[in-house]
């Protein structure tokens, strides 16, 4: 029994999620002729409150266009040092957008109102032209981690009163939003543009929808034909997306009651050096060095358990819907007899 903990991004899709994905009606989406792709971006953009979506094959893909569709060249963005966009996209920033990004050391990947503010550069040629201020949600290099209401909102005002646009990267954004019980339709109040995916915890095997405004989802969609995003009959792969809205929303919270689990045996355990506080369906622990966390992970490999060592010392597991109780049990024996 393989029990894959690396991301949950390795699902595979439910028996009912494969039915709905192999009886949807489809077709050309580049004309926009696919019905099952307008339901899904109608769908998720009426969740949100916000009036036009795009469908996109992957989460860095949507954050790299929302980048590009906010800013010109030479322009900076503003997010924290942790934030996906800056670390685990390949460079898009500067390599897509000729954007430079301004990096915050926030706590756990959140930042505030007044580290914004503190670092929008003046109208001076001498500097860049500080234009957009990225938030990811759930904080994956932050454990999971949520932002409440009032850190959303005050770093909205600053950027609303300052002429920026925000962006939410919510690769998690639908753990969040079961764990906090916020009103998603406030996210469409206090951002310009929001990305969310399918492919994490919603289980689907491909997918993140693009949010914003109908002139900016229009621009947005031409960048997306210029990077080679056009899609032809991929309403098969958005009924998957459909159905997950449909039924994998609350599940999440099973996700998250399993990462306590894990928090918990974690803790017993005298070469865990720390834990972070688990909020949602990732735990991140420490070790007392990155050769041992390597040496962990090879030990865990051994027992048929994947994990991945994120440097430092620290160790991450990610709950999602194909992890079972019995692998939590195998797992607590594995890691005691260590």
């Amino acid at each position: 029994m393989l029990i894959d903990l690396r991301s949950d991004t390795v699902t595979k899709p439910t028996p009912e999620m494969l039915q709905a994905m192999f009886s949807a009606k489809v077709g050309d989406d580049v004309f926009g002729d696919d019905p099952t792709v307008n339901l899904l971006q109608q769908k998720v953009a009426s969740y949100f409150g916000m009036e036009s979506a795009l469908f996109f094959p992957s989460g860095t893909m949507a954050n790299q266009i929302a980048i590009k569709t906010h800013t010109q060249p030479g322009d900076e963005l503003i997010c924290d040092f942790t934030s996906h966009v800056y670390r685990y996209e390949g460079g898009g920033i500067a390599a897509n957008s000729g954007v430079s990004a301004r990096l915050l050391q926030g706590e756990r990947g959140i930042f505030t109102a007044e580290d914004v503010q503190g670092n929008i550069h003046p109208n001076d040629v001498h500097f860049p032209r500080t234009s957009l201020v990225v938030i990811e949600n759930t904080v994956n290099k932050g454990g999971g981690i949520c932002w409440t209401d009032q850190q959303i909102s005050s770093v909205s005002d600053v950027a609303q009163k300052n002429g920026l646009a925000l962006h939410l990267d919510g690769a998690r954004l639908w753990n969040a939003l079961v764990f906090t019980k916020q009103n998603p339709l406030d996210y469409g109040k206090w951002f310009d543009s929001i990305s969310v995916c399918f492919s994490k915890g919603m289980g689907c095997p491909i997918g993140s929808v693009l949010l914003g405004k109908s002139s900016f989802i229009d621009q947005a969609k031409r960048h997306r034909k210029r990077f080679g995003g056009g899609m032809r009959q991929v309403g098969y792969l958005a009924a998957a997306c459909v159905y997950a809205m449909d039924h994998h929303i609350e599940r999440l919270d099973i996700d998250h009651s399993k990462a306590l689990a894990m928090q918990s045996v974690l803790k017993q355990l005298a070469w865990v050096e720390n834990v972070m506080p688990v909020q949602t369906n990732i735990v991140l622990f420490k070790t007392k060095n990155a050769q041992f966390a390597e040496g962990i992970v090879s030990k865990l490999k051994e027992a048929d358990i994947l994990a991945v060592s994120t440097g430092e010392g620290w160790i991450r597991f990610v709950c999602h819907l194909d992890i079972k109780d019995e692998m939590l049990e195998t797992l607590e024996k594995v890691l005691k007899q260590l």
